[in-house]
């Protein structure tokens, strides 16, 4: 049976509503690819935005995409203090009771009222690498870092589709306390 799996680290950004780019950068506009990321279909962006909060201003946050139903911002624990927001650590998509902020671009701004969270730490597999794991979708697993930094990652949640490439995502704090970069084997323990 399967146990190891590439490590992705995933800097601050955010995707946006249809609508809410719009606002941001003008009727009709279509976001600029510049690079495929991990996961099939979904891509950084050339446009950046920045984020406005009670405390501090983070400039020049990349947006993904494409667009989605909903905007959703996705920080570090130290993003979320230093923009003056308590963060909740969250799956992506669950931003009910999450804090707001103030997004600002060329053309407008967006007053989030929810929607920023600290992603929740995740792994994306295909049916076909569940198998070979043993795993299941919602599974909750525990992994393990090797290395002169390592570490074991508790509480974190597999999320299976026959859309998804395998991989572990992790915030860019959670991957520098590992000392792995995107590309290193991690294990699963069960």
């Amino acid at each position: 049976m399967k146990t190891q799996l590439p490590i992705a680290l995933s800097n601050r950004h955010l995707h946006l509503s249809q609508e809410d780019l719009e606002t941001l950068f003008g009727e009709g506009y279509e976001l600029t690819k510049t690079k495929d990321l991990s996961q099939p279909d979904q891509y950084a962006c050339e446009e950046k935005v920045d984020l406005v909060g009670p405390k501090r201003t983070i400039k020049g946050v990349r947006i993904l995409g494409p667009t989605r139903p909903e905007s959703q911002v996705e920080v570090s624990m130290s993003d979320a203090i230093s923009l003056g927001i308590s963060p909740v650590v969250r799956n992506s998509g669950d931003t009910e009771g999450s804090p707001g902020v103030k997004l600002v671009g060329p053309k407008g701004e967006v007053d989030l009222e929810k929607g920023v969270i600290v992603a929740a730490r995740h792994i994306h597999m295909s049916t076909e690498d569940a198998e070979e794991f043993g795993l299941a979708d919602k599974d909750v697993v525990r992994v393990k870092v090797g290395g002169i930094r390592g570490l074991t990652f508790e509480n974190v949640l597999v999320r299976v589709s026959p859309k998804f490439a395998l991989d572990m995502h992790v915030d860019i704090e959670e991957g520098n306390a590992a000392g792995v970069k995107n590309g290193d084997l991690v294990e699963i323990i069960k």
